[in-house]
């Protein structure tokens, strides 16, 4: 396909800009050719009309698909030009925040400006291992690919990182050694890596200045060679320097700084050791204030020193040669300061004592006077005579700056020469891997020597660069056998021609310097008339004689000759530098050895070392004028001899390309300016290697990627079997040009643009399919649509019309409804009329009969009311006089009441008014309530009682009116004596009317006495309502305060349990961090005994090699003696070592718990030994001060000291003879009683002997008293003589004398007495009751002699009887023996009933004690029989071995007598007998040459733990402590000598790992503690150990199984790791989901599974083998478990560092494909029901990483939902998911930058860990739950084809 054709409409090119460089536009119509003009529209809205080259007619570039923008290789670009690759970078650089990206072999590296976390350990550990094309970009992958090819290809490898200064090279370099440092490792002890690492820090300070371009920025080039021995491990280092930029030293531009180490030494001026230095700050130099930026920001100056100074200590540099190096510094900063003072035109002078000078000469030890003359002239040289010329001030003055130049140049050299010589290694070096850090290509507005020199180094690698690029295109055609055409690149060799060839540039400079009235004009003028107008490439400018311009690859320089000719002379005067040489300081000649024969002429900006190692000068004989000759080296000579010998070096090596791009001029973090960035990229070679690519067939594909991608532009009938015809079928339909393609063995070649033509294709296919789909899925909606709204129609319809049905039958029932209604209403009107009519009739009938009825009733009630009125007024006489007195009597009561009433009231209100009472009423208020109501039914019942008394009252009056109406009765029917009476009826009249009078004032009272009970009844009940208010009103205070109680009881109770949730799970993660950590150093501890055993093993095979052939050695020696003995082959082959030591030397069997008892006693006896030692050292001071006033002490109590010990001999005299009666009685019971009663089995033997044995208890009782005795007269006696006497005899002397004096001598002697007398008496006393105790003794031992013989007939008289009556005989007699014994008591203790008490309770308490021996008596016979049967049964089998050696002729003699034997079921124990000899066959047989496949099939799990905890149970039931130490010792030490020599092989491992478990698991389960005895039966419990502890020992083979988990999990992960990402990433479990995108130059594994591929069923076989194997050996569940959650970590951890390093993998599909592959994985651990193991847990980072991948990425929604689902992953790692996220189709879109920011944002209050990648070697901490094992010891059979035939069941 022509190119032209692909100018279509909207198709998008780049145009050039002058601002963007390359601008982005598209067209908006075809491109024909012919035309002259394209219709653009750019991305701004603008159109443009982009007019074409008339001459060229070139067309602008094609910009490349969306798909392929941002892709880690820039030559997987379908086309490859500058705008492309600018456009890549940045959208890499700024969207994508990645730094680092491929073009072809270079690395190219942009500086972020930023610290980014990509370059830790677990970074280094991720791309171990790992192909270059398999991870994104990154410098740790070029270093990977170096160390890879030397270790497989034994070639030199070189790693070349070039820049502009600030651009990074130094970072880059310093993170490529980083690498070396850590992948590597050491080959020795020493730490070399670390010593590597640590030169950077030095080198920086002393090479390394602030720039206007760099804070941190190289002023010299270096080359570093690491060394490494055979094993790839690092031994050693050299560095080799280049143009160190001497005249920083001495001047510095605006806004720049001197070499860091002047400000670092200035910053710790004030540090003690420093003081003599004599330095300040900065600014106070002439040589550091010249760029007026003393400080960097963000830097301390001091802080740096520290480490500076710390790096130095690490590579050896003392103290002293650290502060001869700051003398040498600070001198420089001082004679900067030396000032010249002019005495005419030709002369100067130096002011005297002037005191920078004075400085100067004191740090440098030298002559003050000879310096200041010798810097002020210089001397003459002529073939005549000598002579010394005055110099000017400004001659004099460069003079001084070039000795600080010189100076510090050598002092460089000194310092690299010393870190190489630190660096170098004994060990002879195999290979190495050159790091070459050197400055970029240069140009600025005015260009010297300097810039010549680094232009000219660069041209030098451009030309290699170019060579090896070439070279590797024709490697790769050559390799696919593909036609080759010569591809013309860029030849920079005319360039460097000019420069180095003879009469060059070069050439014609050093002949300048040889000229003694040279100078830069004349040098010019020869550059003119040599190069001018006959070389192309050098040119002169129009204005300036004094320059000329180059030609180099990368640009056109201009450089100015001024200083040129100065420079490579670079003059020192050589009566200053004798000057120093003559120094009493040793270091400074020391720097100038090397001028002996010549002053180093290195230039302004050289310093460089130029041989690798450092070979001694020799002595040369020669002319005096041979040193002149060698000192008339130029600069630029010397320059490029070594840039000659670094390109040997580099030209012998493999090269790693590393082009460090500076991305702006500001140092702003992630700012792209595009100018900048195409200037180095052009200047670094990176576009030449595109032009080189772009020239032949830059894309390149697989057959099989691209059958994968392109398999849509293929129709079924295409697809062949074989991939590659297939492929070639398709691409000659596609492509008619055969020229834009080639087919190679492996792969197909296309040229620049065909891969996006195939995408075209493939996108235009992919679109019609879509449209398609579209349509079918649109007609599908439409139709469905359609359906779903004819049958709502439908339905719509169907409940209308069933409504208006509805309806109509509502009508008709409503109407009969009405008529119905009619009938009823009208009848119902009806009826009611006839019962108003009915009711109104019997209304008027009620009411007249009611009326006539009324009025008779009226009639009879009159006459009755009548006779009532005479009855009551009678009655009203009568009460009348009883009121009347009754009154009176009332209201005297009332008023005593009412006294008292008032008197309580008064008391109550005082009480009411105190607060006590309030108080009480308040507290009481319910009862108080309660007392109150009370008070009112007492009041109502008093009520109630008057009440009743009126009327009691009432109806006396009324009896007494009936009286009176009697009595008027009476009168009336007198009427004659009513006539007479009538004044008596007068008065009884008056009588009435004051009975009337008394009877109202009486009613009034009572009205009275009712309201004031009224009255009195409202206060009650209004104080009963108020206190019934107020107790509701403390309910309520009180149920709210109960509520408020129970809010608060509630929220603390849920606060304490969520700190108490806290808490446990804070000690949680505590305690696996104590486990993890205590777990780790077991694993350090193991690993440092390995190396222990290693370096042994080597050190034996180095001193003592054995001979080869067999070796007779002693039979008993075991191969297992210790962990140790494990050593070589040799030893591996036989099964006993020889012993080639002194057998003091012996190795030992270890044994943990005793070494443990020792350390811990000798840490005891060293601190028993310090106090010891601290109390001899003060006695013996005491001693000393007191020894020479020994012989005037008085012996006070000498008398009565040797009455003292008179009185010890006695009772040790005493002593002795009890314990010779009691030996002479054990010996009279062994001689006269019979042997078989005084056999040691017998019970009456053991009586007896227990008794004796109290005696001698007793006995040793008294001897001890008799100890503390004499104890206590030796320490009476020291307190008589060493402390009464330390005092001094002086003062003693003294105090008799004022005791003299006083006269107070004899009360002293009479106390004296005194004390002696009662010292005499408590001796006395003491004697007495010890006599009394060997009397009684004596008396015992007769009535214990008296019950012997008494027992001794007893017992032969027994022993005559049979077994039955044997028994009861002795149970009768012991009763006997008892009731004797207990009436003898009794009547000894008849007096006194507490003694007799006492007695009964020895003798209960002795009874007991006889039951317990009877049992322990029981448990004996019953253990001697088990012996009894074992001895009969050995018996048995030697006298079958003696028949077996006797003759035939002697069988014949012997009658032969048939027995029958009864088989009996033998009763085993659960114990396994074995003898002490053949404990190493049982360990050689069951641990060190046992077959785990065979076990775990054939027998049952655990069986060997089983075996040897039956070995040890017998070792216990003997109570043979050192049998159970020496089988437990060499059980350890074999597994781990099993595991050391097959600790790859996972069965192994397993097989061991479980055994020791079970082992671990038996010593609790049998260890007789209550916690571990919980699920035993009764028989387990009885096999319990009975003898030993071996807690110590359970913990130390806890830690052995820790180690063999640690081991297991190691190789599990060594054999999943190769799996891993190829199984769950690169392999397409869902076959079409992820399509293949191009790839460049660096080939990534192809995700398609080729045979040898791993894929998910790979990795599920593997855990389905892991799992199977754990089940056959018998593991635990849930080690098991903890062994899966370990493995699924691995899984996903390294799936997800994989995919974080990854770009290609961060795509929608590839989530789809991970969260398939995880969901197998789920279902596998439901299948093998182990879901609530926490493994699944453990995959949640990768699940959530899928999810991430497959969300929609576009709203602040889906920012939110992120940010909640993203739970388990870190921000660093969601940022990276999001910028690394490439659409592998264009239907996809990439995330947007503010789209990333604002999960940032979102992220930022988040406190997680800043690592990116998970720690994929991490172990959790594992755990050993406690599984008791139902298996009966007793039921164990060992088989036969273990080989333990010598162990015998018990």
């Amino acid at each position: 396909m022509a190119a032209s054709e692909l100018y279509t409409k909207f198709a998008r090119v780049w145009i050039p800009d002058p601002e963007e460089v390359w601008k982005s536009a598209e067209l908006l119509k075809d491109y024909k050719p012919g035309d002259k003009v394209l219709l653009l529209h750019l991305e701004d809205g603008r159109d443009l009309e982009y007019r074409l080259d008339p001459k060229t007619k070139e067309l602008p570039h094609l910009r490349n698909p969306d798909i392929l923008v941002g892709e880690n290789d820039l030559t997987a670009l379908s086309y490859l030009h500058e705008p492309a690759v600018l456009h890549n970078l940045r959208v890499r650089f700024i969207d994508s925040k990645l730094i680092y990206t491929y073009c072809g072999i270079v690395l190219v590296a942009i500086n972020p400006y930023e610290q980014l976390p990509i370059y830790g350990e677990d970074i280094i550990n991720a791309y171990s291992g790992q192909n270059m094309g398999d991870m994104d970009p990154h410098i740790f992958a070029v270093a990977e690919e170096a160390y890879k090819q030397m270790a497989r290809d034994e070639r030199n490898q070189s790693i070349i990182v070039s820049g502009e200064s600030g651009a990074g090279k130094t970072v880059s370099a310093k993170y490529a050694m980083r690498y070396f440092a850590t992948v590597s490792g050491s080959a020795s002890e020493a730490n070399v890596e670390e010593k590597v690492l640590a030169s950077n820090p030095i080198m920086e300070s002393i090479g390394n200045a602030k720039t206007t371009r760099n804070d941190n920025s190289s002023r010299f080039g270096k080359y570093i060679e690491i060394g490494f021995d055979k094993r790839h491990r690092i031994i050693g280092a050299n560095m080799r320097t280049y143009l160190l930029e001497k005249s920083r030293v001495v001047f510095q531009a605006e806004e720049e700084r001197n070499y860091h180490i002047f400000y670092q030494l200035c910053a710790s001026a004030k540090l003690p050791e420093f003081k003599m230095l004599r330095l300040g700050d900065a600014n106070n130099f002439h040589y550091t204030k010249q760029g007026g930026s003393p400080v960097i920001e963000g830097v301390d100056d001091a802080k740096e020193m520290a480490q500076t100074r710390q790096a130095c200590t690490l590579l050896g540099i003392s103290e002293s040669y650290q502060m001869g190096i700051f003398r040498i510094l600070a001198g420089i900063l001082h004679l900067g300061n030396v000032g010249f003072m002019s005495r005419d035109s030709d002369s100067c002078t130096i002011p005297p004592k002037h005191e920078p000078l004075s400085i100067f000469c004191d740090l440098m030890a030298v002559d003050f006077e000879e310096m200041c003359h010798w810097l002020c002239h210089r001397k003459l040289a002529t073939a005549a005579e000598t002579y010394i010329k005055p110099i000017s001030k400004l001659q004099a003055t460069n003079a001084r700056d070039a000795l600080a130049k010189h100076i510090y140049a050598k002092l460089f050299n000194w310092i690299v020469d010393h870190v190489n010589q630190v660096l170098h290694s004994a060990v002879k070096q195999h290979s190495f891997i050159g790091v070459l850090d050197i400055y970029g290509f240069e140009t600025f507005e005015i260009n010297s020597f300097e810039q010549f020199c680094i232009n000219y180094a660069n041209e030098k690698l451009q030309q290699q660069f170019n060579m090896h690029v070439f070279k590797l295109e024709q490697e790769e055609y050559m390799k696919e056998q593909i036609p080759w055409t010569l591809i013309d690149f860029y030849d920079n060799q005319p360039c460097i021609n000019l420069i180095e060839s003879k009469l060059g540039i070069l050439d014609l400079l050093d002949e300048e310097c040889k000229m003694p009235k040279g100078t830069d004009d004349t040098w010019a003028q020869k550059l003119y008339n040599t190069h001018l107008n006959k070389c192309a490439l050098f040119e002169k400018p129009r204005l300036s004689n004094k320059a000329f311009i180059i030609q180099h690859f990368a640009d056109k320089v201009e450089y100015q000759c001024e200083g040129f000719l100065e420079k490579n002379k670079d003059t020192v005067f050589e009566e200053q530098i004798k000057v120093l040489k003559s120094s009493k300081f040793k270091m400074l000649p020391e720097l100038f050895q090397d001028d002996e024969k010549a002053i180093s002429p290195s230039s302004a900006t050289s310093s460089g070392r130029t041989l690798l190692t450092r070979t001694p000068a020799k002595p040369t004989k020669g002319r005096p004028g041979q040193a002149a000759k060698e000192h008339k080296k130029t600069v630029g000579h010397q320059f490029r001899n070594s840039l000659h010998l670094l390109m040997e070096t580099l030209n012998a090596t493999t090269p790693h390309y590393v082009r460090c791009i500076k991305p702006n001029d500001f140092k702003f973090p992630f700012t792209f300016d595009e100018k900048r960035a195409v200037q180095q990229l052009r200047a670094c070679g990176v576009l030449e290697t595109i032009r080189i690519s772009a020239a032949g067939f830059p894309s390149r594909w697989t057959y099989q990627e691209f059958f994968s991608r392109y398999r849509v532009l293929m129709k079924q009938k295409d697809v062949l079997s074989e991939r590659k015809q297939t492929c070639k079928n398709v691409l000659e339909k596609l492509i008619q040009d055969k020229d834009k393609y080639q087919f190679g063995k492996t792969k197909i070649f296309f040229r620049a643009g065909q891969v996006a033509y195939l995408e075209k294709l493939r996108a235009d296919k992919l679109r019609a399919a879509c449209i398609r789909i579209q349509k079918t899925i649109r007609g599908w909606l439409l139709r469905k649509k359609f359906l779903r709204m004819r049958k709502a129609a439908i339905t719509v319809q169907r409940y209308v019309r069933g409504h208006q049905a509805r309806c109509y039958a509502k009508f008709l029932r409503r109407t009969k409804a009405a008529t119905i209604i009619q009938k009823y209403w009208r009848m119902y009107v009806i009826r009611r009329r006839y019962k108003i009519w009915r009711t109104a009739t019997i209304v008027l009938q009620s009411y007249l009969r009611g009326y006539l009825a009324r009025n008779r009733y009226r009639k009879i009630l009159r006459e009755h009311k009548a006779v009532i009125i005479q009855k009551w007024v009678r009655g009203w006489l009568a009460r009348t006089y009883y009121k009347r007195s009754m009154h009176a009597i009332i209201y005297l009561q009332c008023c005593f009441r009412r006294m008292m009433a008032k008197r309580e009231l008064k008391k109550l209100k005082i009480e009411a008014r105190s607060v006590e009472r309030y108080k009480k009423l308040h507290i009481g208020m319910e009862n108080k309530i309660m007392q109150l109501q009370r008070k009112v039914d007492e009041q109502n019942k008093d009520y109630k009682c008057l009440m009743e008394k009126l009327t009691n009252l009432e109806g006396m009056y009324n009896s007494e009116t009936e009286k009176l109406r009697s009595d008027l009765e009476r009168l009336q029917l007198s009427e004659e004596e009513a006539k007479i009476a009538t004044g008596r009826v007068l008065s009884l009249q008056e009588e009435i009317a004051k009975l009337r009078k008394d009877l109202e004032q009486t009613q009034c009272e009572k009205k009275s006495i009712e309201e004031c009970a009224d009255r009195y009844k409202q206060e009650t009940e209004q104080l009963v309502s108020n206190l019934k208010e107020e107790n509701t009103l403390l309910k309520q205070e009180k149920e709210a305060l109960n509520h408020l109680i129970v809010e608060q009881a509630k929220e603390m109770t849920e606060t304490m349990e969520k700190k108490l949730i806290e808490e446990t799970k804070q000690l949680e993660l505590d305690l696996n961090d104590e486990r993890l950590r205590y777990q780790n150093l077991l694993n350090e501890f193991s690993r440092l005994e390995e190396r222990y055993d290693d370096l042994k093993e080597e050190m034996t095979l180095m001193v003592n090699v054995p001979k080869p052939g067999h070796r007779r050695t002693d039979s008993t020696h075991s191969s297992n003696e210790s962990e140790y003995t494990f050593s070589s082959e040799i030893a591996e082959t036989e099964d006993i070592p020889s012993r080639t030591e002194e057998p003091s030397e012996k190795k030992v069997p270890l044994d943990m718990s005793l070494f443990l008892k020792l350390q811990k006693r000798v840490t005891e006896l060293e601190q028993e030994k310090q106090v010891m030692q601290d109390e001899l050292d003060r006695k013996e001071e005491q001693v000393l001060r007191s020894k020479a006033k020994e012989e005037e002490r008085p012996q006070i109590r000498g008398a009565e000291l040797e009455y003292e010990s008179l009185k010890r001999q006695e009772l040790e005299s005493e002593n002795k003879k009890l314990k010779n009666e009691l030996n002479e009685l054990r010996k009279a019971l062994s001689e006269k009683s019979a042997p078989e009663v005084t056999a040691p089995g017998a019970p009456a033997y053991r009586v007896l002997m227990e008794q004796l044995t109290s005696v001698s208890e007793e006995l040793d009782v008294r001897k001890e008293e008799v100890l503390i005795l004499r104890s206590q007269l030796v320490s009476q006696k020291e307190a008589i003589q060493p402390k009464n006497t330390m005092t001094d005899s002086t003062i003693l002397l003294e105090d008799v004398q004022k005791m003299k004096d006083k006269g107070e001598i004899a009360q002293a002697y009479i106390g004296l007495k005194e004390t002696n007398r009662l010292l005499e008496s408590q001796l006395q006393s003491q004697k007495r009751s010890h006599e009394n105790e060997a009397e009684a003794l004596r008396g015992e031992i007769q009535s214990l002699k008296e019950e012997n013989n008494r027992q001794q007939q007893l017992l032969a008289q027994n022993l005559q009887l049979p077994p039955e009556a044997r028994i009861e005989a002795s149970l009768q007699h012991e009763i006997t023996r008892l009731t004797n014994e207990n009436l003898y008591f009794e009547e000894l203790y008849a007096d006194d009933p507490k003694k007799y008490q006492s007695y009964r309770i020895s003798l209960y308490k002795r009874m007991i004690d006889l039951m317990e021996q009877l049992e322990k008596q029981d448990k004996t016979v019953r253990k001697l029989k088990k012996q009894l049967k074992v001895f009969a049964k050995k018996i048995g089998e030697l006298e079958v071995g003696q028949m077996e050696n006797i003759s035939p002729g002697q069988i014949i003699d012997e009658p032969i007598r048939p027995v029958n034997i009864p088989r009996k079921e033998k009763d085993f124990q659960g114990m396994l007998e074995y003898k002490k000899e053949d404990e190493q066959k049982l360990v050689k047989n069951l641990i060190l040459e046992l077959k785990p496949r065979g076990v775990a099939v054939n027998l049952i799990p655990g069986l060997p733990a089983y075996i040897l905890f039956m070995c040890v149970r017998h070792a216990d039931y003997l109570n043979d402590d050192q049998k159970v130490r020496s089988l437990l010792t060499s059980t350890i030490n074999s597994i781990k000598k099993v595991l050391k020599k097959r600790g790859d092989d996972f069965e192994t491992v397993s097989f061991w790992l479980s055994n020791t478990c079970r082992f671990l698991h038996c010593l609790k389960q049998y260890s007789g503690e209550e916690g571990f005895m919980k699920h035993n039966t009764s028989r387990q419990n009885e096999h319990c150990l009975t003898n030993f502890d071996l807690a110590e020992y359970r913990q130390v083979l806890s830690d052995l199984a820790i180690q063999i988990y640690q081991q297991l999990v190691r190789v599990l992960e060594n054999i999943l790791q190769p799996m891993i990402v190829s199984g769950m990433l690169e392999h397409e479990t869902i076959q079409g989901v992820s399509g293949v995108k191009p790839t460049g130059l660096r080939k990534r594994t192809s995700s398609i599974a080729d045979e040898g591929t791993y894929t998910l069923d790979s990795i599920l076989r593997q855990l389905n083998s892991f799992h199977s194997v754990m089940c056959q050996h018998g593991m635990d569940p849930e080690l098991i478990k903890q062994v899966v959650k370990q493995m699924f970590y691995i899984v996903g951890a390294v799936t997800l560092n994989n995919l974080l390093l990854r770009k290609d993998m961060c795509s929608w599909s590839k989530g789809m494909q991970i969260r398939y592959n995880v969901s197998q994985l789920e279902e596998w651990l439901r299948d093998k029901n182990l879901m609530n193991s926490g493994a699944k847990e453990t995959l949640e980072p990768l699940i959530q990483a899928a999810q991430l991948l497959q969300v929609k990425k576009k709203t602040d929604d889906d920012a939110e939902a992120i940010c909640s689902m993203c739970n388990a992953l870190t921000t660093a790692q969601i940022v990276k998911v999001l910028n690394l996220y490439t659409p592998v189709n264009e239907f996809e879109e990439r995330v947007s930058v503010s789209f990333i920011r604002t999960i940032q944002m979102r992220l930022r209050d988040r406190k997680d860990s800043p690592q990116l990648l998970m720690d994929a070697k991490h172990i959790f901490p594992v755990t050993f739950p406690f599984n008791p094992s139902s298996l009966a010891l007793e039921t164990i059979q060992i088989p036969a084809s273990l080989g333990l035939g010598f162990i015998s069941r018990v």
